[in-house]
């Protein structure tokens, strides 16, 4: 049996950073919200508000500083995570959370901030299709999944991910009751219009122009994380 499951109460940590994707994080956290037991920090640095990459604002509840231990460490993606790569305080807090959290995990291109702290060495993990190979320079071993567990890491893919991540984890803890229960009450029952939303079912040429939109972006990351690797 999951040691979390019978807790009186989950501290779950969801890391927030400029530029962060809101999907990554209030996926999850719709999912997180359904657990009785879950006590949610919103965390960062400070208390400021904190930008999405789409412009909008979220309120963290918590300070780095002032963060309990918690039993599940969470990073979302986006735009943002290029710049707390390299950024101490959130590095080191991570470190210092992730040595003793049950479970540390990601969506998106959070895979990459765990990465750079250390914390997806010699692990199975995954992130957005686009980030795979940039993932691939870590001491990781990448799957092209929706969602990896590797002992106590999970990991998800890009974006809309999140819901099935957060699903994924609640069955891990708590059994696949409470996570269909959530499913059904959130009517997560996905009947996408198209089918383009991964790169096995894009077209060709779809899927050449987002490559080349992304390109620049992509290239400065394998810069950085080439610089982050030869410290």
């Amino acid at each position: 049996m999951n040691k979390l499951k019978n807790k009186t109460e989950i501290h779950i940590g969801m890391v927030l950073f400029p530029h962060f994707t809101q999907l990554d994080l209030t996926a999850p956290f719709e999912v997180f919200a359904r657990i009785s037991q879950a006590q949610i920090y919103f965390l960062s640095p400070d208390l400021q508000p904190v930008h999405t990459d789409k412009g909008f604002a979220m309120l963290p509840n918590c300070t780095f500083e002032n963060c309990p231990d918690l039993d599940i460490l969470f990073v979302g993606g986006g735009w943002g995570t290029g710049k707390i790569m390299e950024d101490a305080r959130y590095i080191d807090f991570l470190k210092a959370q992730g040595q003793n959290a049950s479970y540390v995990t990601s969506v998106c291109t959070g895979a990459l901030v765990l990465a750079a702290a250390g914390l997806l060495d010699g692990y199975r993990a995954t992130t957005h299709w686009l980030s795979l190979d940039l993932l691939r320079l870590f001491d990781v071993e990448v799957e092209e999944k929706r969602v990896v567990i590797d002992r106590n890491r999970m990991t998800g893919g890009g974006v809309t991910a999140g819901i099935d991540f957060g699903l994924v984890l609640v069955a891990e803890i708590f059994g696949e009751a409470l996570a269909k229960e959530i499913q059904l009450m959130i009517e997560y029952n996905p009947q996408p219009p198209f089918q383009s939303g991964s790169p096995t079912n894009a077209s060709p040429e779809l899927l050449a122009k987002i490559k080349m939109e992304t390109k620049e972006i992509q290239e400065k990351r394998k810069v950085q994380i080439t610089r982050i690797l030869n410290r």
